[in-house]
């Protein structure tokens, strides 16, 4: 009788055993590698390990690695892995524009073949940018875009035939001629200037130059960089820089500035904003870029979330994509963080207040009946060359008064080398 009874506990193991395997197979007791080149700054890192991923853990028993890594860093790992035959990453966190060059090589799986995530509406452009090169790329994950925050007080200084409803609308009226009208008349009435922008070292001022002037005074980031109406952009921005706050060039986020009532204007990345929303929401408003001769020109900052073909733990990705894209969880990275959630059902959720403020503002401008949206390229590796080719021209000619003409020749053709070097598509709008 014993024997039996040691026979029928031994098989009750064995199949406690298979069980637990079958449930390690879906990916319940897995670890999952995230690389994001999202979320990176120190506090958002622990905003991600201490409150965003703990309640995914405790619900699926599955651990998350996150590791926070750079586009370079990221695209140089991510192309190692694939030559060598050995993945590691099992979820990618990334911008449309990296994500855009690794499905156009090759390395990403097609998310379709997971099926539809139940309870959740993706904004239409968001999906139609997610489906790239024949397969479902990635899953959209958090939206933001930069805008304008005007302290309410410049709005006593508009210049001649510009009002406060063609601001916050975003009508016709409401273009880059109007906007160095009214820093001028700021400038000339309070005795400073008013203006200001992220230039500093870490700022990212450098996303206005391609992403905003560039499309909005000639129709493309890229392909119209050496132009007449490139030329005559440049010229203004020299002509608009007389009424910038010369600490511009040391201000890497713009939320302080408005803050202390350096500036009553600025421009500046959303999440870089908030912190002056969220203490002072009744001194300001968000408002979308004025327009220019090409349009209302705008980076919609898209981040994605995608699955590396071979990775060790795809269904445990596809469990913590699953999470991260709910409408609750969407709207606890807006309060945290100031990103902006990429389904439907999130809006209703978002509080009002300083988040509404923000949602509102950003809200005009993606609807704008004459936007043009610029999504940011990836160039792996090279992205800071990108970046500093727009940077140098802008020493040259707004700060070194350099003319535009003899300084952009050569820095199109490199320009076009790089993209050309890493294979990469040239970046819309019109690419």
């Amino acid at each position: 009788m014993a024997s039996k009874t040691l026979v029928g506990i031994a098989a009750l193991v064995v199949v406690i055993i298979l069980i637990a395997g079958v449930f390690l197979y879906m990916g319940r007791g897995a670890t999952v590698v995230w690389a994001s080149t999202q979320l990176n700054p120190a506090q958002e890192q622990a905003f991600v390990k201490e409150e965003l991923l703990p309640p995914f853990t405790q619900e699926t028993g599955i651990e998350v690695q996150f590791v926070a890594i750079s586009y370079s860093d990221l695209a140089t790992r991510l192309e190692a892995e694939m030559q060598a035959g050995k993945v590691t990453i099992d979820l990618i966190g990334d911008l449309h524009g990296g994500l855009d060059l690794f499905a156009s090589k090759g390395w990403l799986e097609d998310l379709s073949k997971f099926g539809a995530l139940e309870g959740r509406t993706f904004l239409p452009s968001l999906e139609k940018f997610s489906n790239i090169h024949g397969i479902k790329a990635y899953i959209p994950w958090m939206t933001a875009t930069y805008v304008m925050v005007v302290n309410k007080k410049a709005f006593d200084y508009l210049p001649e035939g510009l009002t406060k409803d063609d601001v916050i609308k975003g009508t016709d009226k409401w273009t880059y001629d109007a906007l160095l009208a009214w820093a001028k008349k700021l400038y000339e009435e309070t005795g400073s200037p008013k203006l200001g922008f992220p230039a500093g070292p870490k700022g990212l001022f450098v996303r206005f130059l391609h992403g905003y002037l560039y499309p909005a005074f000639t129709g493309a980031q890229v392909k119209n960089f050496n132009s007449p109406e490139a030329v005559q952009m440049w010229e203004y921005l020299r002509e608009l820089w007389k009424y910038v706050h010369p600490s511009s060039t040391t201000w890497d986020a713009m939320a302080d500035p408005l803050l202390r009532e350096e500036v009553w204007i600025a421009w500046d990345h959303t999440a870089r904003i908030k912190d002056a929303i969220v203490q002072k929401p009744d001194q300001f408003v968000v408002v979308p870029v004025p327009k220019g001769p090409k349009g209302r020109a705008f980076i919609l900052v898209v981040a994605g979330l995608a699955i590396p073909k071979n990775a060790p733990n795809a269904d445990a990705a596809w469990k913590l994509i699953d999470y991260l894209t709910r409408p609750e969880v969407q709207v606890k990275v807006l309060e945290k963080v100031g990103f902006f959630p990429t389904v439907k059902e999130a809006t209703g959720a978002i509080p009002s207040g300083p988040l509404k403020i923000m949602s509102e503002g950003v809200a005009t401008q993606l609807g704008a009946p004459d936007a043009l949206v610029a999504m940011i390229p990836s160039l792996g590796p090279k992205g800071g060359d990108f970046k500093q080719i727009y940077l140098t021209a802008f020493e040259q000619i707004v700060l070194n008064n350099q003319d535009p003409a003899a300084v952009l020749p050569d820095l199109a053709q490199q320009l076009m080398n790089l993209f050309k070097e890493v294979g990469a598509p040239l970046p819309p709008p019109d690419a």
